[in-house]
């Protein structure tokens, strides 16, 4: 059984690593400020000790940090089109945070941190597929405080006996991952679907993106975890690639409903095409996505489905009680 601590405990990915480490025996401490988080998605785990805290207090981070041997570092402001309205927010998040989150690791003998780090940190791609050697030239604050933060956990994993992994997530979905107008292309148009709403695609719709489930993200976490010997950044994804048009009409399908689609001009600080090489994260710690997109999308239609229902009822019954 080992401690571990989950930053960012209470969302998207944060929550579902918490559930996997429980299912697996091991005890949890969750830090999170809820300011982007869900407390809901860490109600079926009253076991976890929750600490509202965040990672730029220093105070809160160390307490968190006690008796630890594993951290799972998710806590972030997360997005491109975020970091270019409040550069100094996603700086002193992503980075002062992560340094904060190190100290402490290192003050109290941490044996692993593994670090959510983004394929925002590569910007434009000059090379298909993606692997780790990549030139790295960001495009947006985003990019360049997740590559400050990462290059601070290979620097302490040096300095320190503190193994550090930084994880390059490509653009992960699933479960617990709500709407929000400064995420992920897939709950936003979820959102969109379920209301009746028109989706709007960004430019031709032929840019391509490498979807990768929430559950192998939480595999790789978990793996990079348990690997003794294992620092260094590597990338998450399915090693597979669709375009945006495409993308849409699986959701349509998932989702059994007409889908209305419109065309915006294309946005500041989005890549043109990706998709990742994963053959060093097999390499390393045996990374090996296995949910395909279809079956991905279904199960999380399925959910967002049930998710606005649930909404739906609370806002009667609050109406009820007022």
């Amino acid at each position: 059984m080992t401690a571990c601590l989950v930053t960012g405990a209470a969302g998207f990915i944060g929550s579902n690593i918490v559930g996997y480490l429980l299912e697996h025996g091991h005890t949890v401490i969750a830090l999170d400020n809820l300011l982007s988080g869900y407390r809901q998605n860490l109600a079926p785990f009253p076991q976890v000790e929750f600490i509202a805290g965040d990672v730029r207090d220093a105070a809160a981070v160390e307490r968190a940090m006690q008796n630890v041997e594993v951290v799972f570092h998710l806590a972030a402001s997360v997005g491109n089109k975020r970091s270019i309205e409040h550069p100094l927010d996603d700086a002193e998040i992503n980075v002062l945070g992560t340094l904060r989150v190190l100290e402490a690791a290192r003050r109290n003998g941490v044996r692993k941190v593994v670090f959510s780090s983004s394929a925002g940190i590569f910007g434009e791609l000059k090379t298909l597929p993606i692997r780790e050697d990549h030139p790295v030239e960001p495009d947006s604050p985003y990019g360049a405080d997740k590559l400050g933060a990462e290059k601070l956990c290979l620097a302490y994993a040096k300095l320190y006996p503190l193994e550090c992994v930084a994880l390059r997530y490509f653009n992960v979905y699933g479960v617990n991952q709500r709407y929000d107008a400064y995420g992920n292309v897939i709950p936003i148009f979820a959102h969109k679907i379920l209301r009746g709403e028109p989706v709007t695609i960004f430019g031709d719709g032929e840019q391509t993106r490498d979807f990768v489930n929430v559950r192998d993200v939480v595999q790789a976490n978990y793996k990079a975890a348990m690997a003794r010997g294992v620092s260094g950044a590597f990338n998450i994804a399915s090693g597979t690639r669709v375009t945006i048009n495409q993308l849409v009409a699986m959701m349509r399908d998932a989702s059994g409903l007409p889908v209305t689609i419109e065309h915006g001009a294309p946005r500041p600080g989005d890549v043109r095409h990706s998709l990742a090489d994963i053959s060093a994260a097999a390499n390393a710690f045996g990374y090996a996505p296995s949910v395909d997109l279809a079956n991905g999308l279904n199960e999380y239609m399925a959910w967002a489905k049930n998710e606005m229902r649930n909404q739906a009822g609370a806002r009667v019954n609050a109406a009820a009680r007022g």
